[in-house]
């Protein structure tokens, strides 16, 4: 696995949208924009690369990233994190080419929203393993043979954005925890018994997909640990359910993470042992692939995350299209992407904050801006999720 390099910023100004940020009332957000590569160009397209999305960030006119820039302006989440943006070294063609072409951009008759604070890293989709992880009888490196999903390096990446510093100096990653070093770790084998993965492939795999970031956001003198992540999909596997299981261990992660009796196992990139200190105020936010009703997923994971003693879970975010979409299921407020189901999450701790209001972003037919999300090309499969709190 390469060497993970970190690429962030800690400051850029622009007097333009410079304004006093209030840090009483707070939203979180979490929003899956499908901005990957294979999202704009036909399935199988070879050599593609995170070069195609620097070269749709900087067109500045991608109709489907401008309806996504124009949900984010009128959510106006203080801080959000992006699932599925590809990773791009140079932030200059990459994050940086997203808020300035894009999001300050107020053509569109909302106002444009700056982000002065961001962070981004390597993860392991697309990076290149030797072994043949999918056991089809071929190493092929990328693909399901990848560490993580993907077809080149940073495919589906995270990026989270900010209107607040960062504590750049304390962010933790933990892309190269192995999965073996879990406690209780769902081991994946094959009808026979015998392990799903070659040994030598066990000892260095690791447990996220992409990876888990606990970043350090400063409103005011309040500390804000942003965990992010976005576990594999429970699918694209076979009767070993070696994703399904990848899905619950990772989702099961911050659960330990946040647990001050559970979390001693744990490392991260620097190699420094334990999770969360007691009595931080914590923030969840990503795509997790699960839901505790519905769907292929080992729910057993999301559950025991929205169930944790810690978290904050009985306001689940809600909207009026998603159960327009899906009519006669019963979970379908909740719905946050378009295969009907609750995806993302934003999970606030109890400790810190008071849950003021929460939403999906998923407008009833008719409704202002129903046009953004009325079709898989509009903007994303996904929807964008958001939770307002008021600081303790």
């Amino acid at each position: 696995m390469k060497t993970m390099l970190l690429f962030t910023a800690l400051f850029y100004s622009r007097m333009l949208f410079a304004q006093p940020v209030a840090t009483n009332e707070l939203t979180f957000a979490t929003y899956n924009v499908s901005m990957e590569a294979e999202n704009y160009v036909p399935k199988g397209t070879p050599g593609i690369s995170e070069q195609i999305l620097v070269k749709e960030l900087a067109s500045g006119n991608n109709v489907q990233i401008r309806n996504i820039a124009s949900i984010i302006k009128s959510v106006r989440p203080d801080v959000i994190l992006l699932n599925e943006f590809d990773y791009v070294k140079d932030p200059q063609a990459g994050v940086l080419q997203f808020v300035k072409a894009y999001l300050q951009d107020s053509s569109d008759g909302r106002r444009g929203i700056d982000y002065p604070y961001y962070y981004y890293s390597t993860v392991n989709t697309g990076q290149p393993s030797p072994y043949d992880l999918d056991n089809n009888g071929k190493a092929e490196q990328f693909g399901a043979d990848a560490w993580g999903y993907g077809l080149y390096p940073g495919q589906y990446g995270m990026v989270l954005l900010s209107r607040f510093p960062i504590d750049i100096n304390n962010v933790r990653t933990f892309q190269n925890f192995k999965w073996k070093d879990m406690p209780g770790a769902l081991k994946v084998t094959k009808a026979d018994g015998s392990d799903w993965y070659a040994p030598e492939a066990w000892a260095q795999f690791p447990l996220s997909s992409k990876s888990h970031w606990d970043i350090p956001v400063m409103a005011g003198n309040k500390v804000i640990h942003i965990l992010a992540s976005h576990p594999t999909p429970p699918s694209f596997d076979g009767d070993e359910d070696r994703n399904g299981k990848r899905n619950h261990d990772e989702i099961r992660f911050w659960r330990d993470y946040i647990s001050d009796h559970l979390s001693s196992y744990i490392y991260d990139d620097k190699g420094v042992k334990g999770g969360l200190r007691p009595n931080s105020s914590f923030v969840i936010l990503g795509d997790q692939n699960a839901s505790p009703d519905e769907g292929n997923a080992i729910s057993a994971g999301i559950r025991s995350l929205l169930s944790h003693p810690k978290v904050n879970s009985e306001l689940a975010p809600a909207s009026k299209g998603g159960p327009e979409h899906s009519n006669t299921n019963a979970f379908a407020k909740n719905h946050t992407a378009v295969w009907r189901m609750r995806a993302d999450y934003v999970i606030p701790s109890k400790t810190g904050f008071k849950v003021l209001d929460s939403g999906v972003f998923w407008p009833a037919k008719g409704e202002p801006m129903a046009d953004l999300v009325e079709k898989r090309e509009s903007s994303s499969d996904h929807r964008l999720v958001w939770v307002k709190v008021k600081l303790d």
